[in-house]
Parts: C-alpha cells; sequence; structure tokens
C-alpha cells in the first residue's frame, strides 16, 4: 500500500448464471414455487432467462401466465424467489454444476500479483440467490460478494456495473478505471451492457448465444467457455488497460 491506497488496479467482474454455474433445473422449480406463493396459482410457464434480469423474468412469467403485473409482484415475487431458493439450498450443491474452468480461473486471477485483481459480480439475480449460488457451489471464497452489481428491479446491469466499480474501489481505497473493469459474461445483453459503461468484455458461448453471436454483438473476446485457464487470464490482462 502507498499513501493509503492498495496495489489492485484491475477488476473482472463475473456474470454468474450459464457463466460460471449451471442451476437451471432449482431455477425453475423455485420460479414456480416462488409463483405459487405469490399469485396462488401454478405457474404453466416461465419466460426465457438466459441475458435477463430477475425483475424482466418475473413480470414476463406473469404475463405469460395472464397475470397482469402491478407494483406489488415484483416486491412480493423477489422476496418470495429468495425464500423458494434457500428452501432448496441442497438441491443446489445436488443438481447445479460449476462449467467447466470457472473454478480454476477464478483461483488463477486470484493468484496474480503484477498487477493484483480484484474479482466481484456483475448479475441479473437478486443478491441473496446470487450469493446462495456461489457459496453452495464452493465459488464464493476469491470474489468480492460484498460490492458487486445485483438485481434491483431500479438499474440497468451498465449501471449496476459502475456501481460495483464504484463499491469495489471504494472498499480498497482506489480507483478502477473503466477499461481496467473487464466483464466476463454469455450473452449479447452483457455485451451491450459493458459497452454502455465503456468497459471490455470478454464473452463465453455457454449461455443461450453462439460465439458467432457474441462477435456480431461486438464482444472483444470470445470463448467456448472457461475450460483453459490460460486462454482467460490472456483475454483478461490484454483487455484491462
Amino acid at each position: 500500500m502507498e499513501n493509503g491506497m492498495t496495489t489492485l488496479n484491475r477488476l473482472v467482474l463475473w456474470n454468474i448464471d450459464h457463466t460460471l454455474v449451471d442451476v437451471g433445473r432449482v431455477t425453475r422449480e423455485a420460479y414456480a414455487a416462488a409463483f405459487r406463493r405469490t399469485t396462488g396459482r401454478p405457474m404453466v410457464r416461465l419466460a426465457p432467462t438466459h441475458g435477463r434480469t430477475e425483475s424482466e423474468i418475473i413480470f414476463e412469467t406473469l404475463a405469460f401466465n395472464d397475470i397482469a403485473p402491478d407494483d406489488d409482484h415484483l416486491p412480493a415475487f423477489t422476496a418470495a424467489l429468495a425464500e423458494t431458493f434457500a428452501e432448496r439450498r441442497a438441491d443446489l450443491r445436488a443438481q447445479g454444476r460449476v462449467l467447466a474452468g470457472a473454478r480454476e480461473a477464478i483461483a488463477a486471477l486470484a493468484r496474480l500479483s503484477a498487477p493484483r485483481t480484484a474479482q466481484s459480480v456483475l448479475t441479473g439475480c437478486i443478491r441473496p440467490n446470487a450469493v446462495l449460488k456461489l457459496t453452495e457451489l464452493g465459488l464464493a471464497d476469491h470474489l468480492d460478494l460484498d460490492t458487486g452489481g445485483y438485481e434491483t428491479g431500479v438499474y440497468s446491469k451498465a449501471a449496476l456495473l459502475d456501481l460495483a466499480r464504484t463499491r469495489t474501489g471504494d472498499k480498497h481505497r482506489t480507483r478502477f478505471r473503466e477499461t481496467a473493469t473487464v466483464y466476463v459474461a454469455d450473452h449479447p445483453r452483457d455485451v451491450q451492457a459493458a459497452h454502455i459503461a465503456g468497459s471490455p468484455i470478454v464473452a463465453v458461448a455457454t449461455g443461450g448465444a453462439t460465439a458467432a453471436e457474441l462477435r456480431a454483438a461486438g464482444a472483444d473476446r470470445v470463448l467456448d467457455d472457461l475450460s483453459d485457464t490460460g486462454a482467460v487470464l490472456s483475454a483478461i490482462t490484454e483487455l484491462a488497460l
């Protein structure tokens, strides 16, 4: 540390679902239970989840099931969703999976020393469920979950990226430049959010988009997955300026 400032000057923000983990079965079951708890009716159809924020999924799911959303639905549904995920903690461990290379990439970044790298998350998931997924699947050790960007129903992903960057910088008494903040995610919407926030993005074709679609969206680097740790680190370190 020098003059009260840390030597941290690179920030990596990880998307969670379909980038680091696959918990699709548990997600569908938790949404179905939260839908019934909120509306008193069974859920017939769940809205697409890839690249979406929780509020988008909730409102579209209500519409798909012939329920006109109102201002009370979002807080009630998100509270129920936090409950139904917490009730499925054991299912997350049993049925969820860490995607290939995710654990190794996070650990390798944590070992870098020149310059040191802070790591947090930027996700469309509400905070309790994001933290639950990462802790139950053993990915939380090197991630600063206190400073991440989480769905609140208010901010866009681009705004959440800026918020996570500022929070992490404040915590470590430093400033992360937009160009030194790299987002790792899996959907064209994530690419758009990174562009709006002025940050580079490494896109992985492990979600609902192909590598060609991610390139067409303008991703700075595109990888098939995270399985090649060296390629992941090279992409991140080359982009973080």
